[in-house]
């Protein structure tokens, strides 16, 4: 499984982006899907994640209320919904296939990543 993050870019803060990722070897079917998120000299962090079925969700307390994550099975594509970005919000943003958690160490299969830049 080899996912493929799109939809970075540059937005003011207050604005809407809508991350996508699929993959570009194998499928998604079977494994929770999550976002994670890095800037230079931090962490990477998890954002939101979907599981397998798509009926648990979890969201970072940061985000709650504003981002959204979906899953389409048919299609097989997950999206990130970001809304009322705030500058706070940049970095590298990175989907991940593996097992539903919050930490990084459960999701064998990552992306290259895409970048959101929100300016304020």
């Amino acid at each position: 499984v080899q996912p493929v993050e799109s939809g970075g870019g540059l937005v003011q803060a207050g604005g809407s982006l809508r991350l996508s990722c699929t993959t570009s070897e194998g499928t998604f079917s079977g494994y929770a899907v999550g976002w994670f998120r890095q800037t230079p000299g931090k962490e990477r962090e998890a954002v939101s994640a979907v599981n397998w079925s798509g009926s648990n969700e979890y969201y970072a307390q940061s985000v709650k209320g504003r981002f959204t994550i979906s899953r389409d099975e048919g299609k097989n594509m997950v999206y990130l919904q970001m809304r009322s970005l705030k500058p706070d919000d940049t970095a590298v943003y990175y989907c991940a296939a593996g097992r539903f958690s919050d930490s990084v160490s459960t999701y064998d299969y990552w992306g290259q990543g895409t970048q959101v830049t929100v300016s304020s």
